[in-house]
């Protein structure tokens, strides 16, 4: 193995649980019940409202507005 790799900090990855509702390190819940990883615990705790935030950009982005054709009958 190459000894220069193997001397790397470890980075600590953070995770945002929507099972629990709690922020979580690698070892927590499995990964289809988790939002990450953060590079902090703060990121992590703040994982729905980025999520929000998205939601809302993307639902109000007029290249993404899926609405603004229904009318059009694909001619």
């Amino acid at each position: 193995m190459n000894d220069a790799i193997d001397e790397l900090p470890l980075t600590e990855e953070w995770f945002y649980c929507i099972e629990h509702g709690s922020v979580e390190t690698r070892d927590g819940c499995k990964v289809t019940d988790r939002l990450g990883p953060y590079p902090t615990r703060q990121a992590a705790a703040a994982a729905l409202d980025r999520v929000e935030d998205r939601n809302d950009d993307w639902d109000h982005d007029p290249n993404w507005n899926d609405d603004q054709d229904a009318d059009d009958d694909g001619s």
